[in-house]
């Protein structure tokens, strides 16, 4: 359509699973030229209709071809157990969009980018790390998944580790002796709960998630055996790999920018790195909010037009 984004609804396999995903192309695309692709990374709990769909939307208009998967086991994806929330699968997912987009029509294979948003931020970090084709690397709100499964938000439950550790252990156990899945995290909240939350990180994101931005598809749940995974995860690791130009983004009210603070630093060998802060805003207005959406796309299409 003309002056439009196109959105193409599409789904492929990866590790046996079917991944449902939205690639977006730009008004004017042409199958026979050649455009720069950008894969974009989910928050957890979040599905691609949500802030990953409108900033793969924001991103086409900007001239980008751009893919939104939901994760294996989540959204319209396919895969069992539900909810499965592993950081290893989180990392193929956005590998397995940038198999499907490097032979999508039109798409430079030597220009692909990625953009992690939130969970999905920790998760690009790690891709990053050795997936070398993607050649420029962004990250939103960026959330260590990791690392607040292990020590709580803000370093808050670091005496319980060992008791959640055995938690997850023995949901592993009850899983292997009937298959019934004990799951952790919120299924749904009231309107009093929503408006006690001392963190606005959690506040926001109920409200974003189970009120304004609500989908079928979404939930905050995830097996409780997944924090085996979790708890020895850190999406901080390693980032001296990351060789390709970095650019993370947080608001300067976040609650989690702590977690870009000390990623970001970790990455000694980028080509080129910058701190980007979006001042005033926390981490879900980061989402949604129309003011601090458009200076992260700005932002994101400089970044990318300089290095793609």
């Amino acid at each position: 359509m003309a002056g439009k984004v196109n959105i193409h609804p599409v789904t492929y396999q990866l590790n046996g699973i079917d991944i449902a995903a939205n690639v977006y192309t730009p008004s004017n695309y042409d199958p026979a030229k050649k455009y720069p692709a950008l894969v974009i990374a989910h928050p957890n709990g979040g599905i691609k209709e949500q802030t990953a769909g409108l900033y793969a939307q924001r991103l086409a208009e900007a001239g980008y071809i751009t893919i939104a998967a939901d994760a294996a086991y989540q959204g319209a994806s396919g895969g069992k157990p539900r909810h499965t929330d592993k950081p290893a699968f989180r990392t193929e997912d956005i590998r397995g969009m940038a198999d499907f987009i490097t032979r999508y029509k039109g798409v430079d294979v030597n220009r692909v980018g990625a953009l992690g948003i939130c969970g999905g931020g920790g998760y690009t970090l790690k891709a990053a790390q050795s997936d070398k084709r993607l050649k420029a690397v962004a990250t939103l709100s960026m959330f260590n998944s990791g690392e607040v499964r292990r020590n709580g938000f803000q370093n808050s439950a670091l005496e319980t580790i060992p008791q959640r550790l055995k938690q997850a252990s023995d949901a592993r156990a009850q899983q292997a002796a009937d298959g019934k899945i004990i799951y952790a995290g919120v299924a749904s909240i009231t309107d009093e709960e929503i408006a006690k939350v001392s963190t606005d990180l959690y506040r926001e994101g109920y409200i974003y998630y189970y009120r304004t931005h609500a989908h079928p598809n979404s939930t905050f749940l995830y097996p409780m055996s997944n924090l085996l995974d979790l708890m020895t995860w850190d999406a901080s690791e390693n980032m001296d790999l990351i060789d390709q130009p970095l650019l993370m983004m947080a608001g300067s009210k976040s609650d989690t920018k702590y977690m870009t603070d000390e990623a970001f630093p970790k990455a000694t060998n980028s080509k080129s790195k910058e701190l980007f802060v979006i001042d005033g805003a926390t981490h879900i207005q980061t989402y949604w909010k129309p003011e601090y959406v458009d200076q992260a796309v700005d932002k994101l299409a400089e970044f990318y037009t300089k290095f793609l």
